[in-house]
């Protein structure tokens, strides 16, 4: 009575069919006889209601009010402590079954009403202002679920099974069931029927009924109607295989034999391989070399099929991709990881079989020295743990794989500049050979300082002997072997790779906690400033210009601290810091650099890493000096008979 006529109407009510009896208006000065509001809130059963409906209750008695609903003495049928209303025991009115009734009674007494009759719920104001509706829709949720996952759980098992659904069925008091009869309906005919004879057999049995329910379906019954689940985590081999896919790659094997009772060779063991299974050829032949336990070049070797087939069975060479098959094919037995032992059969047959390298054949010295280098640059660029032990993982993240194949079609070895090229072997070695004055192999502090012609500061030397970078493989102390320096050369040549920059990272970070300050900044560059003096002819820079040149640069997350983390994120100028730091002859080459010089070389050199580019410039160097001493041999040779 008197409330407006729009709280009868679903479609602006936002709680739903609501019917307000009482009295609204009245003196402003006489207490208000007390409001009954009933009103039907959507649940799935009659239940309590929470703090949502309290708030609707605020809303539907403000409005009833026309007011603010601040006003005082309002009161609900509910526990206070609990903010819960009881829900009325009579029936909603007809077509509202999804509707659960509420009654609230509010008051206003003791206070006096404005002009429009302003009064409010005081007693709910004291609840925080959730939102209404996100609450109340948590609220179903969890209501309807945790007493119906029985019935969710048959319904998902009997789709997954591929039975007809069953549609609840509706008893004579329809708020007995979650669903109103034209929800239920709208629900499961969502549900695309499985055939038309089946559509009309659905059990009229209610799946709130535990005891006519049908019992669910087992796990072993469910996996036994679809077949076993296939393997899909293989962490040593790689993903599984059809089987019809294994059996066409061993029937392909064996076709490789169909016309050789005895055995194939060794070159068509790799073609074999290389076509079946995709190995690359040289890594094909290493396997040739480890089953018939026979020299590279023995041509007369033949392979059986069952060792070819078991070998291929107990590796898996069936499975996974090709990565994959090239780090089983070379693995040895019973072990995880690839080591340098591991590799030495596929340079063996490098050598032997490569078109590019047949001139190092009569220098069997070389040939050793070679396969060496090439190793030791694998496991260099490949081996982040610097361990010996190349892992599956990190031969996944290198393109070794692709230099392999290369090494099948591309006949001149310098090109394969990955690891293969000659000119570099020809570089490091040279290097090498020039700082070990006595040739015994090993090089020590004073050797090491004439690198470069004395470009290192000798901190930096002192710092690399006390094997902080990397622990020498030499078992000699205080001298450097021939693997060690591979590993120097690679990092101070190009200062940009991952490995180069934690080698020297490590050096110039004398606390050893991760970040480079000022202070081990200065404890390196003291040296070089004194050198700078020295020299008349250079401008000498000084530490207050180098450090603001390198923030500006090098840009660090905090200032005056460089960590690996900023040297790898500024790549390209990270070198800066290190030949500022140690290599005199760089950093005043930086610094005196002509741009427009700078700009004509990396237009020469264009797609090469800093390491490539040293290798050319200084093989065309030694090469150069090599025809000197070739010339001038010939000229005192010739000398007398000029005389």
């Amino acid at each position: 009575r008197g409330a407006p006529a729009d709280l009868h109407r679903p479609e602006r009510d936002p709680v739903g069919v609501s019917q307000l009896s009482g009295r609204a208006g009245g003196s402003s000065r006489e207490p208000q006889a007390p409001v009954s509001l009933t009103s039907y809130l959507p649940l799935s059963r009659r239940d309590t209601v929470s703090l949502p409906a309290c708030l609707q209750a605020r809303d539907l008695a403000k409005r009833v009010r026309g007011g603010s609903g601040r006003s005082a003495g309002a009161r609900c049928r509910a526990r206070r402590h609990r903010s819960e209303i009881r829900t009325a025991g009579r029936d909603p009115p007809q077509g509202r079954s999804a509707y659960a009734m509420v009654e609230i009674d509010v008051s206003g007494a003791g206070h006096h009403a404005g002009s429009h009759g302003n009064r409010g719920v005081s007693s709910l104001d004291n609840l925080p202002a959730f939102p209404c509706a996100k609450l109340k829709l948590d609220q179903f949720f969890l209501q309807w679920l945790s007493e119906h996952q029985d019935t969710v759980t048959s319904l998902l098992e009997d789709v997954v099974a591929g039975r007809t659904l069953r549609t609840p069925a509706m008893g004579a008091n329809p708020s007995a069931s979650p669903l109103s009869p034209s929800t239920s309906h709208a629900l499961f005919s969502s549900t695309p029927p499985l055939s038309p004879s089946k559509a009309n057999s659905r059990s009229p049995l209610s799946p709130l009924s535990p005891n006519k329910r049908t019992p669910p379906v087992s796990a072993a019954a469910k996996r036994g109607a679809s077949g076993p689940l296939p393997v899909f985590y293989q962490p040593r081999s790689g993903p599984s295989t059809e089987p019809g896919k294994q059996a066409k790659i061993m029937a392909d094997l064996e076709a490789g034999f169909a016309d050789k009772p005895g055995g194939i060779t060794q070159a068509a063991a790799a073609e074999l391989l290389c076509k079946v299974l995709g190995l690359p050829r040289m890594v094909g032949r290493s396997v040739f070399v480890r089953l018939t336990h026979r020299a590279v070049a023995d041509e007369s070797a033949l392979l059986q099929r069952p060792q070819l087939l078991d070998y291929v069975l107990k590796r898996r060479l069936f499975t996974g991709e090709t990565v994959v098959r090239v780090f089983n094919a070379l693995r040895a037995d019973n072990q995880q990881y690839l080591t340098y032992a591991d590799l030495n059969p596929v340079l063996e047959c490098v050598l032997q079989y490569h078109p590019g390298l047949e001139f190092l054949k009569e220098t069997a010295e070389f040939q050793r020295k070679y396969a060496e280098t090439v190793v030791y640059r694998i496991f260099y660029t490949l081996n982040r743990s610097s361990n010996g032990r190349l892992t599956l993982r990190e031969l996944r993240r290198s393109d070794l794989q692709e230099a392999l194949e290369l090494l099948d079609s591309e006949e001149d070895i310098n090109k394969i500049l990955k690891y293969f090229s000659y000119e570099h072997f020809y570089v490091i070695y040279c290097k090498f050979w020039e700082l070990d004055t006595d040739h015994d192999f090993f090089i020590d502090r004073n050797d090491l300082a004439h690198y470069s012609q004395g470009a290192l500061s000798l901190q930096i030397i002192e710092r690399v002997f006390e094997q902080v970078p990397r622990k020498f493989a030499s078992a000699e102390p205080g001298k450097m072997s021939y693997e060690d320096f591979v590993w120097f050369v690679l990092s101070e040549e190009d200062k940009t790779t991952d490995t180069a920059l934690e080698y020297w990272f490590s050096c110039v970070d004398l606390d050893c906690d991760g970040v480079v300050r000022p202070r081990e900044m200065w404890f390196f560059y003291e040296e070089q400033l004194r050198r700078m003096e020295q020299m008349p002819a250079a401008e000498t820079v000084q530490f207050e210009d180098l450090v603001c040149q390198l923030h500006d640069m090098l840009a660090p997350e905090a200032e005056g601290a460089y960590t690996i983390r900023d040297l790898k994120r500024t790549r390209p100028h990270c070198a800066v810091l290190f030949n500022a730091l140690f290599n005199l002859h760089k950093f005043l080459a930086f610094e005196n650099r002509d741009p427009f010089a700078a700009r004509a070389e990396a237009a020469e050199f264009a797609g090469l890493s800093e390491w490539d580019r040293f290798a050319k410039i200084e093989y065309c160097r030694l090469a150069a000096e090599d025809e000197n001493e070739d010339v001038q041999m010939d000229a005192d040779e010739g000398w007398p008979d000029a005389g």
